[in-house]
């Protein structure tokens, strides 16, 4: 089958009630990443020195030796980043998320202890704070699980939570095939929690963020002053904030970095933001796990038959009547480039209007003419479709009073005569009188015109039936 895997339509114009704690607008959630000890490094084995993310301008990595600036760039992060940060966020009582490299915080007991004292949750940023893209899949589901391993023995518990943040292709499905964590973030897709399916596991995906994120301070463009940060994170959260009030609350992620937000000129923006937010009501602050633990219990997953995911003969079973008595239209679309954004009405409605369309004019007049009598003898017979039954009947066209009944009769054997296929409406649209008006006006056209509109009569009753299967 061809398909196309991304899911570029996520919760589109419909986003769920995120229902937050007491009823909050907008969740903001701060992230502190500790990678200090994990990065490149010859003393950690890795072939040559670090290069990512540091206040070094145009830094290249020393292969088979240390960097000693980049070194102590990174040590500041450990030494003396983290405890400002630390006394910022327990001040202000908000709970943060630690993304621990594992080899880092097995360098950084007593940070650890802080940690854990603060009741801040360490979730796993990985085994070392390196890029895995070129990482063979095996070396990586290992490097995982080693991470998992050491993690525990140094905080205690296993991590609930997983970021990567340098990843690969494969990361988020081996993550989710390990099976233990409540939240996976390698994503920055959305402003809203969602379920990811990985096999027969539903794994709860957190989306994080690179914009709201300290690293911009170094990287290009980004942010010379803490103003800047507290500005584009004020913005951020305004916005959010509003949308909360008008009955849609989201998400906020923040990205911080010891090395980066802790120094001081950029750690004074941090602190405003801090106080600034601290000022309105209907703010939750939580950790990313307790995130986690509310979007599972206020948001279940729940599975459905996914039309991409459906072999050639169980696709024409389900939607080869949507366009009348003409399989074929479904058929044709299951060849197309399917993907997330066709297991919803409207992205399935334009695979088999594309089909449709693309016909030959022979093929569908086959399908104008497949449509029965409105109000005919096939209704009265009661031999039409289930669908047009029912479509029929929401408008009132099964109780006819006879007068009605002839008028119709007399309305669609001069159709037919005329352009050589039934009239066809979406009754859904219409009430009876509408129905009979739409009727009368519409007989007097070209065939060329009413053909162009039966066409398109014919595209609205299919997007109509979709809708009462699809979300």
């Amino acid at each position: 089958m061809n398909r196309y895997p991304r899911n570029m339509i996520g919760y589109g114009a419909t986003p769920p009630d995120a229902a937050w704690p007491g009823k909050a607008k907008v969740a903001v959630q701060f992230v502190l990443n500790f990678e200090e000890g994990g990065e490149n490094n010859i003393l950690h084995g890795d072939a040559g020195s670090e290069a990512f993310l540091s206040d070094i301008a145009g830094v290249a990595p020393w292969p088979g030796q240390r960097h000693w600036n980049m070194e102590s760039i990174y040590d500041y992060g450990a030494r003396a980043g983290f405890w400002r940060l630390h006394r910022m966020f327990t001040a202000a009582d908000i709970p943060v998320t630690i993304y621990g490299v594992a080899s880092a915080l097995a360098r950084a007991p007593e940070q650890v202890a802080a940690m854990k004292a603060a009741d801040w949750e360490i979730a796993s940023h990985g085994l070392k704070w390196v890029e895995h893209k070129d990482m063979a899949e095996e070396e990586e589901r290992a490097a995982i699980a080693e991470a998992i391993r050491l993690h525990t023995e140094v905080v205690g518990t296993r991590p609930r939570g997983w970021y990567t943040g340098r990843c690969s292709e494969n990361t988020v499905r081996l993550v989710a095939e390990e099976g233990g964590f409540d939240y996976v973030s390698d994503t920055y897709d959305d402003d809203l929690p969602y379920w990811l399916e990985v096999g027969a596991r539903d794994q709860l995906i957190i989306p994080y963020t690179l914009e709201a994120n300290d690293m911009r301070f170094a990287t290009a463009p980004g942010y010379i002053t803490g103003e800047q940060f507290y500005q584009y994170l004020k913005d951020a959260f305004d916005l959010l904030y509003a949308e909360g009030e008008a009955g849609a609350p989201k998400m906020m992620s923040v990205g911080l970095h010891c090395r980066l937000i802790g120094r001081p000129g950029k750690a004074a923006g941090l602190k405003r933001f801090i106080d600034y937010i601290q000022g309105f009501d209907g703010v939750w602050c939580p950790r990313r796990i307790d995130i986690a633990d509310h979007w599972a219990k206020t948001h279940p997953h729940q599975r459905r038959e996914r039309p991409s995911q459906m072999t050639r003969a169980r696709f024409v079973e389900a939607y080869g009547g949507i366009f009348e008595h003409s399989p074929w239209i479904a058929e044709r679309a299951h060849d197309l480039e399917l993907g997330p954004a066709h297991d919803r009405a409207i992205g399935l409605h334009n695979a088999l209007c594309r089909m449709f369309r693309s016909a030959s004019e022979e093929e569908r007049l086959g399908v104008l003419t497949a449509h029965p009598d409105l109000a005919g003898k096939l209704a009265a017979a009661k031999r039409l479709t289930a669908e047009s039954t029912n479509e029929q009947a929401s408008a009132g066209l099964d109780a006819l009073t006879d007068a009605e009944r002839t008028r119709f009769t007399q309305l669609n054997t001069a159709y037919v005569e005329k352009h050589g296929f039934p009239f066809i409406i979406a009754v859904r649209d219409h009430d009876k009188a509408s129905i009979l008006a739409a009727f009368e006006r519409r007989i007097s056209h070209d065939r060329a015109c009413e053909f162009a509109e039966a066409c398109r009569q014919v595209e609205r009753i299919a997007e109509f039936r979709l809708k009462d299967l699809l979300p």
